[in-house]
């Protein structure tokens, strides 16, 4: 899953990747690329290694009294976000992944290129769950946004907060969202 933004679209993402066929096309006919074994070697996005991010554990507390634990990869940079879980063919039912941001604002998600149905929850500063995104669907390039400011976005398996009877108002906790209230 991949964040928006106001600046990088799903257009202009399709945009910035021809032109980097077009320069990729270049060097191979400039000969600046080497020998046609060069294109043995698959290197699209898709095959790309996953780059290994920072984990921590994270827990919801549900106003029903339920506590569920999550062990999630956490996404700062601009790059570790823009990967998000694209291209992963499964998530294991406890994982999932943190989008943390610096300061709250709304914030909006898409689908593209992510192969697998993800609920999304909106996080604000205090931790508590201001809206879900519940299965959102799976390439879709329709932008998820968030209903208010909020410093965070973590994505679970598609289902998994009605499974659980996670819902707006409940609280999460985990250390990224403690670093965030320090602020």
């Amino acid at each position: 899953m991949r964040l928006a933004s106001r600046w990088i679209t799903p257009g202009l993402t399709r945009c910035l990747a021809g032109v980097s066929v077009a320069v990729l096309i270049g060097l191979v006919v400039e000969g600046a690329v080497g020998a046609p074994d060069a294109f043995a070697q698959d290197t699209t996005a898709d095959t790309a290694p996953e780059v290994t991010l920072p984990r921590e554990l994270l827990s919801i507390g549900t106003r029903a009294g339920g506590r569920y634990r999550f062990t999630v990869e956490v996404a700062t940079t601009m790059a570790q976000q823009a990967r998000g879980l694209m291209f992963r063919r499964t998530l294991a039912t406890d994982a999932g992944m943190l989008f943390v941001e610096q300061f709250p604002r709304t914030m909006t998600m898409w689908m593209e290129n992510t192969l697998i149905p993800l609920d999304m929850l909106f996080i604000d500063r205090q931790g508590q769950i201001v809206n879900i995104a519940e299965r959102a669907t799976p390439l879709s390039q329709d932008t998820i946004p968030s209903a208010g400011p909020v410093i965070a976005v973590l994505e679970l398996n598609g289902g998994t907060a009605a499974r659980l009877g996670i819902r707006a108002g409940d609280h999460v906790v985990t250390p990224s969202l403690a670093a965030t209230t320090a602020r």
